[in-house]
């Protein structure tokens, strides 16, 4: 179609098969841009589009910081140019086209124009048509219609050329005809018995005129006579054959074509349709730290230097856990009911306040409580288990889930927790130190334990059962360490350090008990990296 306005008809090769072949799919109308100097301007936008509604959608997201890479944005349009909207962008570095993209996914500067042939087909019932199919359609009819015009004024021709044959016969017999109709008591039937002439015939001498018996109108009789037989015959030639008849319709289109039509304003262009960017890649990337309490209260602090359990909590809250990461990565938290969820860090709170309840943003199962908190790129390994001694290695990018209901991913056997999950540099000659209730620790390499995306795991430390079920034991914590790092073993306010000299004694084989750490750090809370 044509638009009245300018901008371009842009669709997929797939959009205009789809078309082709059912009738039905989905064409775009997208705004002209430009690059002058370092600006990008737009000079023609799609039919309908308001340019105060365009800038006022990129306005808005400037100010909700997600245009970073939009510097300034302003409205030249005069009389001279009626459309002109300027875009600075920050810096030179800013792909254009990327930014432009995404200003099509997400502003009026591209509008969806639905193709819906599903008209009355020739027969009178409905029809969805493809796009052959429905030229076929129209030529058909244009056919019929041509083949109807020319049948009607081939009728026309015969019946003047009848009328005039009669006239003829007057003139030629002029002064017979006129006694008849002065002296006759019924001289139309006269003239039709005398000359063999049909009733319109003799109706048409009967109605002439005396100032047209003049011998100039003899003349004009017969030059008439020629014009139409000619007519006539060139009518007979195209009704009798296809081609010439194929030959008039499309003179008949291209003469229309010069008198009334005009340049086309919109083009015709196939593109790729325009695309948001992901939300992450429009979010300044700098170091936050993401903090969760006991009570499933989360924030963002800027930077890693941050001692978050030095912020101030809720009363009858407290530190659980935190991660440090990029602002513009998603954070996963993890829940006692073993369910993963999703969201991105720069959407938290700021840790000057004591944040929000992620109760908010999901739905944890009734009686769930939050566990533990991850930060970090989607292949970034965590190492996740429950106090029965199970657990596993997994791949954050496979946690993610925009579902307010999370992710399955863990299996808590009854009677146990979820543990703080522990991050893994998932690098050759890494340990896992797990501990246990009575504090007993035992470290293995990480390669012993498996990494899967979802299920109890396998057996990390030996818990037997009736302990277990008694509460008398159970697995506190565990935690991943970096070749030749150091392991801080916690309890309450003490703690001890552990070298890689000294964590050889506490070396096994995965599934084992481990052995017991001295007298006074038994009661262990948690383990953590030395720093």
């Amino acid at each position: 179609p044509d638009f009245p306005t300018g901008g371009e008809l842009i669709s997929s090769a797939e959009e205009i098969r789809q078309v082709y072949e059912t009738g039905n799919g989905t064409l775009r109308a997208r705004a002209v841009w430009t690059r002058e100097d370092d600006d990008i301007v737009i000079t023609e936008l799609p039919f309908q589009t308001s340019g105060a509604k365009v800038l006022e959608q990129i306005a808005t997201q400037m100010r909700t910081k997600k245009l970073p890479m939009v510097e300034d944005l302003r409205d030249e349009s005069d009389h001279e140019a009626p459309v002109r909207l300027v875009i600075t962008p920050k810096n030179k570095r800013v792909d254009a086209e990327q930014l432009m993209s995404h200003l099509f996914a997400t502003t009026a500067l591209e509008k969806t124009l639905r193709v819906n042939l599903n008209v009355i087909a020739l027969n009178g019932a409905p029809h969805v048509f493809d796009l052959k199919e429905m030229l076929t359609e129209w030529l058909q009819f244009r056919k019929a219609t041509v083949i109807r015009r020319l049948e009607f004024r081939l009728q026309k021709v015969t019946d003047r050329l009848h009328i005039l044959e009669g006239l003829l016969i007057a003139y030629l017999n002029i002064d017979e005809v006129i006694r008849i109709i002065r002296e006759e008591d019924d001289p139309k039937a006269e003239l039709m018995a005398r000359y063999e002439l049909s009733e319109r015939q003799a109706d048409a001498i009967l109605n002439l005129r005396l100032r047209n018996l003049a011998r100039l109108e003899e003349m004009r009789i017969r030059g008439e006579q020629e014009t139409l037989a000619e007519e006539k015959a060139d009518i007979e030639k195209i009704l009798g054959s296809d081609a010439r008849l194929k030959t008039l319709i499309k003179k008949e289109i291209q003469a229309d074509t010069e008198e009334f039509g005009d340049e086309r304003r919109t083009r015709i262009v196939e593109r790729e349709a325009g695309k948001a960017m992901d939300e992450t890649s429009l979010v300044v990337s700098e170091p936050v730290t993401v903090v969760l309490s006991t009570r499933g209260w989360a924030r963002a602090a800027k930077g890693h230097e941050i001692d978050a359990r030095a912020l101030n909590y809720k009363s009858g809250d407290a530190y659980l856990d935190a991660a440090q990461g990029k602002s513009n990565q998603t954070a996963l938290f993890l829940d006692s009911a073993g369910r993963c969820y999703s969201l991105l860090a720069h959407t938290l709170p700021s840790a000057r306040g004591q944040g929000e309840p992620l109760s908010s943003h999901f739905n944890p199962p009734d009686g769930a409580t939050f566990a533990g908190v991850m930060l970090g790129e989607p292949d970034q390994r965590y190492v996740v288990a429950t106090s029965a001694g199970y657990g596993f290695v997994v791949q954050g990018g496979a946690l993610v889930s925009r579902a307010k209901a999370g992710k399955a991913m863990l299996n808590v056997p009854a009677g146990a927790s979820v543990l703080v999950p522990s991050t893994t540099q998932w690098l050759e000659g890494e340990l896992i130190a797990a501990v246990s209730s009575i504090g007993r620790l035992l470290v293995f390499d990480l390669d012993d334990l498996p990494e899967l995306a979802r299920g109890k795991g396998n057996k990390i430390m030996d818990i037997p059962k009736k302990k277990f079920v008694s509460g008398e034991e159970h697995m506190v914590a565990v935690q991943a360490i970096p070749a030749d790092a150091s392991l801080m073993v916690h309890c309450g306010d003490r703690h001890m350090t552990l070298k890689p000299a000294d964590l050889e004694k506490y070396i096994g084989t995965r599934g084992n008990r481990g052995q017991m750490l001295s007298r006074n750090y038994r009661k262990v809370d948690r383990l953590s990296l030395a720093e």
